[in-house]
């Protein structure tokens, strides 16, 4: 088998295993708070990245780390696991899961949005077009298909599911200046989020033993949401001659997702729902496409 039938089976696993995610998700919201569910599956991930850190010999560049670098794990900690997910769980928790998973999906637009004033990036034409496409297959998701009445069915989970982008762009953002191994930064981050996860849950959360089902489903999200996948992930694109060929499986996750739902969690899919998929997987890809082609036309003399 070559390295890259191997990164292609990596990469459809991963891919996979993310399309369940929002219906695991809402399944153990049934269960579990959204602060419970952060917790536990945090700190499973915690203890799978740890192992990971180990059997991969990187014990060593985790000891090494410097203070500096243990407090941007803290940001990072501040960043994901604790406020991302904490934000996201509640937004599942508020909206249907059909319309959580595609707007949580928009994060790469908002993250071409930051990177303009953060990263000194300029805004291209795929950029414009993309966050067009995109933000309009939010609004007819949200709205689920009254774009003239512009009635939200939870505005506030609609601006949690939104306000989630916005988190997980800012970590990838700050995560650029970080040359350290990708899953020793990830333990770190997810190790320092456990400080104010705590912290938070002692504050506010109720002391209560939850059943085996939330515990269960906290246990799949933190291994197939927060940690394995994410190895697997890294291993697909280190395989793959071409990372193009690889992270272009992404776009099968939310039409698969949308399956899942529909089966796991009970969920009638609406027509709304899919054209704003459609919306704005096409913004997403609008956004790579067209953006690829205007480097290459740079490049030519």
């Amino acid at each position: 088998m070559t390295n890259q039938s191997k990164a292609y089976i990596f990469g459809l696993a991963t891919v996979l295993c993310w399309s369940t995610v929002a219906s695991a998700f809402k399944l153990s919201l049934r269960h579990l708070n959204p602060l419970e569910l952060v917790l536990y599956s945090s700190t499973v991930s915690t203890l799978i990245l740890g192992a990971a850190v180990l059997v991969t010999g990187k014990t060593g560049e985790l000891f090494r780390s410097t203070s500096r670098e243990w407090r941007h794990s803290l940001l990072l900690g501040l960043l994901n696991p604790f406020l991302y997910y904490l934000i996201l769980f509640k937004a599942y928790d508020l909206l249907p899961a059909q319309q959580a998973q595609p707007i949580n999906y928009t994060w790469a637009l908002t993250l071409a949005l930051l990177s303009v004033p953060l990263l000194g990036q300029r805004i291209g034409g795929g950029d414009l077009i993309g966050l067009f496409l995109g933000y309009a297959g939010v609004v007819l998701i949200s709205t689920q298909g009254q774009l003239l009445d512009l009635k939200f069915s939870s505005p506030l989970g609609v601006g949690l599911a939104l306000a989630s982008t916005v988190i997980w762009a800012l970590y990838w953002i700050y995560n650029t200046r970080n040359r350290r191994s990708p899953v020793v930064s990830l333990f770190q981050s997810f190790a320092c989020g456990l400080i104010p996860i705590g912290i938070y849950f002692l504050a506010l959360g109720e002391f209560r033993l939850p059943g085996w089902q939330g515990l269960l489903g906290a246990a799949y999200v933190g291994a197939f949401e927060m940690s394995i996948t994410f190895i697997l992930w890294l291993s697909a694109l280190r395989l793959s001659e071409n990372t193009a060929k690889v992270s272009s499986l992404i776009f099968l996750s939310p039409p698969l997702s949308l399956i899942f739902i529909h089966f796991f969690v009970g969920e009638t899919i609406t027509v709304a729902t899919i054209f704003g998929l459609g919306l704005i997987l096409l913004g997403l890809l609008a956004q790579k496409q067209l953006n690829s082609w205007a480097k290459k036309i740079e490049k030519q003399p």
